[in-house]
């Protein structure tokens, strides 16, 4: 549960909205937004798709994650899915229902004001919602947090050379960035470059590595443009690590390093670089 969390957490931070934004953009309250980004309830499969669509990222990672959670809170152990039962279940012979009795007068009654209760507690029920639901314009204002929150997410806070050396999530360039390149590296961590074509950046990403291996990106040819970031924790080492950003165009070649962590007692891993052009 504790790395699907901090996936998704770090998928929420890509798409640059508040708990309130992403209520606005899919089925789920605030409130079970938060519950599912801090790891205390395991969220339905759908909230995971639903995240990762509008982050611009693949389900089948964290799909995997949110399989291993669902196992484990099933009692399943590790096991991802469930293995079906085969051939045709057994099924308890049908009994007819008995004939229920006629009902006496007071209690026709008596369920007559039942149903008309039920009918009126609906109706309540639904102008409640419709009044919630409805913005009240004598107290809307456009600069409180409440509609900064739930109006729609405003677009990057960068581009080029103001992006140069800045963070893709903070400045909200990583909601739907290109793949320029794909490498796995010998320690099976993976490293991809990014690029934003609102922002005008590409920036290198790495996954699945361990604490203390670190990834630089650099524009060959341009001094200033290397920018590099380290797996520092637990919480990285779960989620995804960024560099920050360098300014590139259409036909500009980019290169992602890795530097795997050194061992206690031996010395550093074999550097491993590839290099991706921007289209």
């Amino acid at each position: 549960m504790n790395q699907l969390a901090a996936a998704l957490r770090q998928l929420r931070a890509e798409t640059g909205l508040s708990l309130a934004g992403l209520a606005t953009k899919t089925p789920y309250s605030k409130s079970s937004w938060e519950r599912y980004l801090n790891g205390k309830t395991l969220p339905p499969r759908e909230a995971v798709e639903a995240l990762c669509r509008l982050a611009g990222e693949p389900v089948g990672r964290c799909l995997a994650l949110w399989e291993i959670a669902e196992a484990e809170g099933s009692g399943r152990g590790a096991t991802p899915t469930a293995t079906r039962a085969k051939g045709p279940a057994t099924r308890p012979q049908a009994t007819a229902p008995p004939t229920p009795s006629p009902p006496l007068p007071h209690q026709r009654g008596v369920i007559t004001l039942a149903v008309l209760a039920s009918v009126c507690a609906v109706a309540v029920t639904a102008v409640v919602l419709a009044l919630l639901l409805i913005p009240d314009s004598r107290t809307s204002d456009p600069l409180s947090p409440t509609a900064a929150t739930t109006a729609t997410p405003i677009g990057p806070g960068c581009h080029g050379a103001t992006c140069e050396g800045r963070s893709p999530m903070a400045m909200r360039c990583a909601a739907q960035p290109d793949t320029v390149a794909r490498h796995q590296t010998a320690t099976g961590a993976w490293m991809e470059l990014r690029h934003s074509r609102e922002c005008g950046t590409t920036w290198a990403r790495t996954w699945g590595g361990r604490i203390g291996d670190r990834i630089e990106m650099t524009v060959p040819g341009r001094a200033g443009a290397a920018h590099g970031a380290q797996v520092g924790n637990t919480v990285d080492a779960e989620s995804y690590v960024y560099t920050l950003m360098a300014v590139t165009g259409p036909g500009t070649v980019v290169r992602a390093c890795f530097q795997p962590a050194a061992k206690a007692g031996a010395a550093p891993g074999r550097k491993e670089c590839f290099d991706g052009r921007v289209h």
